[in-house]
């Protein structure tokens, strides 16, 4: 549950799109044969694990910033910086029409954008302590400096523009650099291959940084601070950025797409004609009612993915003992996604999507009781074990609820997409279905501070609203406690909304679900062509 930020981030973030296969009106399947392709799955593993690395680090400021004393507000602010992901559509038809066919059309974007991201660690690097607000103080707020979240909130957004970028590149070499029999085993590179970054970029970077769990595990002479800080790990990965970059640049040749290796004819779009397609989409009706269930559907799940891992660290639970807890599920989250893709290759998969929102909804409620009573159970920053069992079921729990969604409109999307336009048709659909996430995070994480109410516990007429009677109230003598908190009414109207929303959407699914293919056809006018 402490990573419920990750499963949203990745929900907004992951698409695995442009990977996986487009259904016809007839099934194909093909045999793989990897001989001739270990280089290349490998390559593709590499570049996806760093495409996870920006993405891990972005998720890992919320929790410092929790540490510094971040108004929910300000981390609303910085939850911008995760948007990149579900707007890339925007730019996603200039990375697949414009490149320098001698050096190779995926290259001409990669090998830049990789430097760039490069650079941009190495220079964040120098300044990024500073713009946490230097060290957390005794009180656990900011030391030296303020907090500077707008300019942190531009450059990591920045970043995963970045990385979003590269993943546009990527996923369209996967499609050439493979075989078109071994197609399939990019998603695998994809899924595997990020959640790998994501782990080194997040969950490692948060139990190097812990002095606790540093002195715990990994030293036997105790420090007051851990083995890494932000500083330096942005400076590790830059330089890995650079270096790996100019390899790939170096070594591995761009080949065309040939049919020697089974790769099929397709629609080749220039910049105008993907973006008159897209608009060509987007007017079509069933996409209408689809994009209006894409971008509500996760709103009901929004204030226990966003703010509920935050509330604990506010609770007393370590935040490096938080990021941990995807460990040992990461078994679970490579093999659900297998389990669950046997159930969702027929003609109904939203089915399971259906089946699964009921759970899902039910261990939000479930999330939220355990925020409840964690302030009673953890003291001085002391967790018991049984209470990390219990975080631990119930992340598990909402770990099979959420794959089940997510594989289930995948597998939906592959199947409706049209074949002769299904890279720029999986896309537009992805990047709803992610700004459908996105959205409803920031808006929880806005509201949280307006929607609880404080009080001086020495002057019951001071609500500490703002910075100001905060600071009165210290003077004073007395503390701001918090008499009604916001994180629960949000729970509340985000399960009122999840129950109605449910009601209206089944119906709505079952009738997208039943439509047939030729439906969701758009008509085309643009000659089939070879890539080049």
């Amino acid at each position: 549950m402490s990573n419920r930020r990750k499963k949203a981030n990745s929900e907004r973030r992951s698409d695995h799109e442009a990977l996986l296969p487009v259904a016809d009106d007839e099934e194909h399947h093909e045999k793989s044969d990897l001989r001739g392709d270990w280089g290349n799955i490998a390559i593709l593993f590499f570049l996806y694990l760093l495409q996870g690395i920006p993405i891990g680090l972005s998720s890992a400021i919320p929790m410092l910033l929790q540490n510094r004393g971040a108004s929910y507000s300000q981390q609303a602010e910085f939850s911008f910086a995760h948007w990149p992901f579900s707007l890339k559509l925007l730019w996603a038809p200039i990375v697949d029409s414009l490149f320098w066919k001698r050096f190779g059309r995926r290259k001409s974007w990669l090998i830049p954008t990789q430097y760039l991201i490069g650079l941009f660690m190495l220079i964040l690097s120098l300044h990024v302590d500073r713009w946490l607000g230097a060290e957390p103080g005794a009180n656990g707020h900011a030391g030296d400096h303020t907090l500077n979240i707008p300019l942190l909130t531009g450059i990591f957004f920045m970043l995963n523009f970045l990385a979003a970028t590269q993943d546009i590149a990527v996923d369209g070499w996967a499609l050439t650099m493979l075989k078109r029999c071994n197609v399939a085993h990019a998603s695998t590179c994809n899924s595997v291959g990020q959640t790998a970054g994501y782990f080194l970029g997040y969950v490692a970077f948060m139990a190097l940084e812990s002095a606790e769990f540093c002195n715990s595990y990994l030293r036997p002479v105790p420090s007051d601070e851990g083995l890494v800080n932000l500083s330096g790990y942005l400076w590790f990965w830059g330089l890995v950025f650079l270096v790996t970059t100019t390899l790939v640049a170096l070594f591995k040749r761009e080949a065309n797409p040939t049919a020697e290796r089974g790769h099929e004819e397709h629609l080749e779009l220039d910049i105008k004609q993907t973006y008159r397609l897209l608009v060509d989409i987007m007017r079509m009706k069933p996409i209408l009612l689809l994009v209006a269930i894409l971008l509500t559907a996760k709103a009901g799940f929004a204030a226990c993915d966003a703010v509920t891992s935050l509330k604990l660290i506010d609770a007393g639970v370590p935040k490096d003992k938080l990021a941990l807890l995807v460990v040992p599920l990461v078994p679970l989250q490579i093999i659900l996604p297998l389990a669950i893709s046997k159930y969702t290759t027929g003609g109904r998969p939203m089915e399971v999507y259906l089946k699964a929102i009921p759970y899902r909804i039910g261990l939000t409620i479930a999330a939220a009781g355990i925020v409840w009573i964690t302030p009673a159970i953890v003291r001085n920053h002391h967790v018991p074990y049984y209470y990390y069992l219990l975080l631990l079921t119930n992340y598990g729990l909402y770990q099979i609820a959420l794959y089940s969604m997510f594989v289930a409109v995948m597998a939906f999307f592959a199947r409706i997409s049209d074949p002769a336009v299904g890279g720029t048709y999986m896309t537009l659909l992805n990047t709803l279905s992610n700004l459908g996430g996105n959205w409803p995070s920031t808006v929880v994480l806005w509201l949280v501070d307006r929607l609880t109410w404080k009080q001086c516990s020495n002057a019951p007429s001071n609500d500490c609203s703002d910075s100001a009677l905060k600071d009165v109230c210290t003077e004073a003598g007395g503390q701001c406690g918090i008499t009604i908190d916001g994180y629960y009414i949000e729970i509340v109207i985000c399960l009122l909304y999840g129950i109605a929303w449910y009601r209206w959407g089944s119906r709505k699914i079952r009738h997208l679900q039943e439509m047939p293919l030729k439906a969701w056809r758009v008509a085309r006018k643009a000659p089939r062509v070879h890539d080049s």
